[in-house]
């Protein structure tokens, strides 16, 4: 993983981009589940803003990453242009409901 001082502009500059926007979900089968909003950058797509929703001690926990927070200690950002074929892509108001339950 590319370090985040040096990562950081990349994903900002994406996600201030006019690029349109495409929203995506993958799920798996212990019931985790990831959230992307992705932006084309060099013919590919990357994501700029990532839910991760997981079982947790108390339940379900949600994590957002994005350009200001790209990693804690539970996960990060993808630094990796998303494989479009392992996902399903989603309205861009059914991302933005979970992004606004996991803040």
């Amino acid at each position: 993983m590319i370090e985040e001082e040096l990562r950081r502009p990349l994903v900002r500059q994406l996600a201030d981009s006019d690029g349109p926007r495409r929203y995506w979900h993958l799920g798996d089968e212990d019931g985790r589940a990831w959230l992307f909003e992705s932006v084309e950058g060099d013919g590919e797509l990357w994501a700029v803003r990532q839910v991760e929703v997981g079982a947790g001690p108390s339940g379900r926990v949600a994590r957002r990453y994005w350009w200001r927070h790209l990693s804690d200690e539970h996960g990060f950002l993808t630094d990796q242009p998303l494989e479009i074929w392992e996902l399903t892509e989603i309205t861009q108001d059914a991302f933005e409901a979970v992004w606004e339950a996991a803040g």
